[in-house]
C-alpha cells in the first residue's frame, strides 16, 4: 500500500517516510557530513524502551555514549587551533561531592569579560565535559572574549553515572555558586548559564533552581541551545508537531524516551519543572532573567524549546527566539568543518547576548 502523501505539511507530517536525507530543507553539506555514518537516514530502532530495566537501560546508555563519543569526534577531524588557555578547577559539591570545572579564557585579552558556565549535552544521562567536542565548543566561546567554565556534572547513566535526578542539577548549581562568588577573581561580568540539548534543560532548570532557592542574583542570563525540555518522548504531545514532523531526524522518540526514564526512574518528577522546564508555569517563570532560546528547524525538540519561549514573553521575561534553518538537532554546533560560519553564528550570538548583560 502506497503512503499517504500531504505535501502542504512539511517533513515526516506530510511524508511519513520521508528522511533526513531526503527532506528538501535540510542543509546539503550537513547531509553529506552525515552519510559516511547513516546518519542521514532514519536510524534503527531503539533496543531498550520503557519497559526495558533500568539495568538493560544503563548498559544501552554506556554503548551509545561510546558510539556517539566516536562519532562526534571524527566530525571534529582537524578542528582550527584557537588562541585560549585551558585550567581544572576541582569544587565540592552540595551533596559532597567532587566537581570538575573546566575553565577556558582567551590570551591576549586583559580586562574584565562576560562569563559563562556551561552545561554540555547527551540528554542528562551521556556524554562528559571532557569530551573533544566539548572542549572546542568552550575554546570556540573563549575565543570569542569569555569566560567559560564547564561543569562535570554527573549523569544518570553512562560512565559518568548512575545519578538520577536531581544530582546534575545540584552539580550545575554548585558550579553557579561557586562561579559566582569567584567572579571578581575570574575577571568576570555579567554570567550566563548556557548549554545544548540535555544540558539546554540544565540551564533552563538551574535558573528555576535559582529563583526558588532565593539566589538569582547569581544568574544575568540564560541561552538554551535545542532544549531538551518535556521528557514526553513516549506519550507524545498533540501540541509538539515536531516530534512527528522530524523524527528520526538524528533523534528518534524511541530513542529519547528511554533516557527520559533513566534520568528519573521512578517517573515522580515527570511534570517537576526541575526536572523538565517545558512543564513550569508562568508563575514559575517570572522574575528570571533575559533568556535566548534556540531551536533548529529539523530537530525533534524544536517545538518545545518554542512553547518555552511562548512561556517566558507569558511571563514577562526578556526573551529572544531563534530558528537555525536547515539543520537538525545541535546542528549549529556538530559541524563546524563543513558548515563554519553556522557555527561561527551561533557562537556570535552567545558573545553577544552575555555582552549585553
Amino acid at each position: 500500500m502506497s503512503e499517504t502523501v500531504t505535501p502542504n505539511l512539511p517533513g515526516r507530517l506530510g511524508t511519513p517516510t520521508m528522511e533526513l536525507q531526503t527532506d528538501p530543507r535540510a542543509d546539503p553539506r550537513m547531509v553529506a557530513a552525515m552519510a559516511p555514518f547513516e546518519m542521514d537516514k532514519m536510524p534503527p530502532a531503539s533496543p531498550v524502551d520503557t519497559s526495558s530495566t533500568d539495568e538493560e537501560i544503563y548498559q544501552h546508555c554506556l554503548a551509545a555514549e561510546e558510539g556517539f563519543g566516536a562519532v562526534f569526534d571524527m566530525l571534529l577531524a582537524d578542528p582550527p587551533s584557537l588562541d585560549v588557555s585551558r585550567k581544572t578547577e576541582i569544587i565540592a559539591g552540595v551533596d559532597g561531592n567532587d566537581i570538575n570545572l573546566y575553565i577556558h579564557r582567551p590570551n591576549g585579552l586583559d580586562g574584565p569579560m562576560p562569563g559563562v558556565v556551561h552545561t554540555h549535552g547527551g540528554g542528562m544521562v551521556l556524554a562528559t565535559a571532557a569530551d573533544r567536542n566539548y572542549q572546542y565548543w568552550r575554546d570556540s566561546l573563549a575565543a570569542a572574549g569569555m569566560v567559560v567554565i564547564g561543569v562535570e556534572f554527573r549523569n544518570g547513566a553512562g560512565k559518568l553515572g548512575n545519578h538520577p535526578f536531581p544530582a546534575g542539577l545540584n552539580d550545575c548549581a554548585s558550579a553557579l555558586r561557586w562561579t559566582h562568588d569567584n567572579r571578581g577573581a575570574l575577571g568576570i561580568t555579567s554570567l550566563i548559564v548556557s548549554g545544548e540539548s540535555g544540558g539546554g534543560n540544565l540551564a533552563a532548570a538551574s535558573a528555576l533552581k535559582a529563583k526558588r532557592d532565593g539566589v538569582e542574583d547569581q544568574i544575568d542570563g540564560v541561552y538554551a541551545l535545542c532544549p531538551y525540555i518535556s521528557g514526553v518522548y513516549d506519550s507524545g504531545d498533540p501540541s509538539l508537531p515536531s516530534l512527528i514532523e522530524n523524527d528520526g531526524y538524528f533523534l528518534s522518540s524511541n530513542m529519547m524516551a528511554p533516557l527520559a526514564k533513566i534520568y528519573d526512574p521512578s517517573g515522580e518528577n515527570s511534570s517537576n519543572p526541575l526536572a523538565w522546564p517545558y512543564h513550569a508555569d508562568v508563575s514559575d517563570l517570572e522574575g528570571l532573567p533575559p533568556h535566548v532560546i534556540s531551536v533548529n528547524q529539523l530537530d525533534p525538540l524544536r517545538d518545545e524549546g518554542l512553547a518555552y519561549y511562548a512561556k517566558l514573553l507569558a511571563a514577562g521575561v526578556p526573551t529572544v527566539g531563534r530558528t537555525v534553518n536547515g539543520t537538525c538537532h545541535a546542528g549549529d554546533m556538530l559541524f563546524p568543518n563543513v558548515m563554519p560560519e553556522v557555527f561561527a553564528a551561533t557562537v556570535a550570538d552567545i558573545s553577544a547576548f552575555a555582552s549585553s548583560l
